[in-house]
């Protein structure tokens, strides 16, 4: 994934966000980890670390659920790979809507209990928003990488089973405009990592 531009607003992140680790080999490969300073928002919390490189099989896409509820988008922040499909679930008692200017695309408004789904076609990070409430926003980022992981309210991090080889890391969070550099993962041996989104 290449460096995903930031985009602005203000939004809590959900209290439930946690690790989010890539899906695939989970118990082979090495242990990417480490902490994502995010020195220009009140939090580290919901950045999100990648691990790219040529030739690598890209993760098969998912089904993801965003909950409107109690007039918040819960997770804040998801990420999913490429050819996601994300289910926008209303359960509040009133209608909501999601639309997403980078994405150009309007799902409408629907009553409560309803859903609406958008398949995410191109990597890169995508705000979520509602014409009705427009103090409610969320990111969807899409990554075409199956080794990825959500910083959590420490900003640490987890990736497992990156195999062997030189990769482009990049971290994005919706406060910054992110970082990437060049690493590389040895067999056996656990990468440590020291992140800082300074600006």
């Amino acid at each position: 994934m290449t460096r995903l531009s930031a985009v602005s607003g203000v939004a809590a992140l959900a209290t439930s966000l946690f690790v989010a680790v890539g899906a695939h080999g989970a118990d082979r490969g090495t242990t990417v980890e480490g902490t994502v300073t995010v020195k220009v928002a009140p939090s580290s919390a919901g950045a999100v670390v990648t691990l790219e490189a040529p030739g690598k099989k890209p993760p098969p896409p998912a089904e993801v659920t965003v909950d409107q509820k109690g007039l918040t988008f819960l997770p804040h922040v998801s990420v999913v790979p490429l050819g996601s499909k994300v289910r926008f679930l209303n359960s509040d008692k009133e209608p909501h809507n999601v639309y997403s200017p980078e994405g150009r695309y309007n799902l409408g408004v629907w009553p409560p209990g309803d859903a609406r789904e958008h398949v995410f076609q191109e990597a890169g990070a995508y705000s979520q928003l509602c014409n009705l409430h427009p103090d409610m926003l969320a990111y969807v980022v899409v990554v075409d990488t199956p080794y990825f992981a959500v910083t959590d309210a420490a900003g640490a991090f987890v990736v497992r089973g990156v195999p062997p080889g030189k990769y482009k890391l990049g971290v994005w969070h919706e406060k910054s405009d992110g970082l990437e550099r060049e690493v590389e993962v040895t067999a056996g041996k656990p990468l440590k990592l020291e992140l800082v989104l300074a600006k």
